[in-house]
Order: structure tokens, then C-alpha cells, then sequence
């Protein structure tokens, strides 16, 4: 895995490029680090993309078949690591920018998925292919393809485990949008100059609350979100927006 860090932006890379940049457990172990290490304080958006020709054809099965042979040990090697980068994803205060540069297959996919946002190259595939091979969607993909996609989109794709174009998963809001792919990167950086742009504390607070909501009562829900508002009230961030929309100026955030 190739990481680099440039003006406040965390670009991570998938390097297995002769293996379609499948996973080991390694990988997403350190996938899991990476994101976890970055902060708000550093780091205004994280970019997640694949060396070569694709973003990640899932999981590496001839490394994840030598593992451990017990039910328990099996248990705790995939929570400790494929199960460690959905959490690390969804919990960065840092917003997530996958850049799927190729083919996005199952744990590949289900990364797409958990990204914040996500752009894909009018050429590359995507398919939640456990079924292939007799596995269920894991990397977080039984909780977050029914949550973007639908249910039934979701049932379907799991199901078949067919193979299908950027341009449905755009449809499907598996991603926002295609283009193609000479175009991709210019594409990817205009959203990250403005996300650089952006609180990145509020942005981190927004993401928080959108995922702790999915699934409370609205009740609950509006608790929640008023709680974090009462923060970014008194945050530095809302003190400068507010200074500048009143001087009439563009702000500069700090965070």
C-alpha cells in the first residue's frame, strides 16, 4: 500500500497492481491504521485509489484460505482486520474520498461503499462477488450496501453476485458520479479543494451524525443532532464562518 500526505491531503493507493490490488489481511490491517491515524487537526480529506488498473478486486482468497483453521480464530483474524477498516472508515473524522480508478470487486466494493464519497472511471466494474465463492458480503457490506442502495438493489446484487458497469452503480448511488477516465483525477481533486476548504471538524461532526442517526427514531435522532449543533456553535469554525459571511469575504478555516 503506497501512502502519502501532501498539503493536508492523505492519498492512500491499493500497490498489488499484478494481483488487481486484492486484499490481505495485512492490507487491511494497515488500510485500518492509516485512516485511524489521520486527524482533523492534519488531514482535510483522505483519497482512496488502486495503482494500475484496478481499485481492489476484494479479498487476496489464496492468502485469507491459509488462515486460521478454529471458527473462534477465524472470527477474531477477519473482525481484527477486514472488520477494522469498515470501523475505521466510518468513525474518521476525515472525509473519504474514494477515486475507483477500475474494477471494484466484492471487499473492493464494499470500500467504495463505505467511503464518504465516490467517484468511479466510465470503464470500471463493480460486482459483490462473495457469493462466488461462498461467502457473504463481509467489510461492512451486509450494513451498508441496504443503507445506500435499497434493500432489495442490495438482496439483488448479493444474491447474483453479477457484474455491472459504473454507469449503474452511479444509479444506484453506489457512487456519485462516472467519468471518464482521463478525466477522473482532475474530477477528484475539484471535490478535494473543496473539502480543503471546508471546516474540516464540521465536516468530521456531520459525518458522526448521519451515522449514528441511521436507524434511530427521529426523536432520538433530532437529539443527537442538536447535540452536535450546540458544539459546532461554539466550535472556532462557526466563529470564523460567521465573521466572514458578515465582512463579506470567503472564510479561512484553520481545521
Amino acid at each position: 500500500m503506497h501512502v502519502d500526505t501532501d498539503d493536508g491531503i492523505l492519498r492512500i493507493a491499493f500497490d498489488r497492481p499484478g494481483a488487481l490490488n486484492a486484499m490481505t489481511r495485512e492490507t487491511a490491517v494497515t488500510l485500518a491504521e492509516t485512516i485511524d491515524d489521520a486527524s482533523p487537526e492534519e488531514h482535510h480529506v483522505i483519497v482512496l485509489t488502486g495503482e494500475g488498473d484496478a481499485f481492489s478486486a476484494g479479498g487476496d482468497l489464496q492468502a485469507l484460505s491459509e488462515g486460521p483453521a478454529s471458527a473462534r480464530d477465524a472470527y477474531e483474524s477477519v473482525t481484527d482486520s477486514f472488520g477494522r477498516v469498515v470501523e475505521a472508515m466510518l468513525e474518521s473524522s476525515v472525509p473519504i474520498v474514494a477515486k475507483v480508478n477500475g474494477d471494484a470487486i466484492g471487499a473492493g466494493l464494499a470500500v467504495v461503499a463505505l467511503a464518504d464519497i465516490a467517484y468511479a472511471a466510465e470503464d470500471a466494474t463493480f460486482s459483490c462477488a462473495f457469493v462466488r465463492v461462498g461467502l457473504i458480503p463481509d467489510t461492512g457490506g451486509t450494513f451498508m450496501l441496504p443503507h445506500i442502495i435499497g434493500l432489495r438493489a442490495a438482496k439483488k446484487l448479493a444474491f447474483t453476485g453479477e457484474f455491472f458497469g459504473a454507469e449503474r452503480a452511479a444509479d444506484l448511488e453506489l457512487v456519485n458520479e462516472t467519468v471518464p477516465a482521463d478525466e477522473l483525477d482532475e474530477h477528484v481533486e475539484e471535490t478535494v479543494d473543496q473539502l480543503r476548504n471546508r471546516p474540516t471538524e464540521i465536516v468530521g461532526m456531520m459525518k458522526q451524525a448521519m451515522h449514528e442517526n441511521m436507524g434511530r427514531h427521529w426523536s432520538e435522532a433530532l437529539d443527537y443532532e442538536n447535540l452536535l449543533q450546540v458544539q459546532a456553535r461554539t466550535s472556532e469554525a462557526h466563529e470564523e464562518g460567521v465573521s466572514a459571511f458578515l465582512e463579506g469575504r470567503d472564510p479561512e478555516f484553520d481545521t
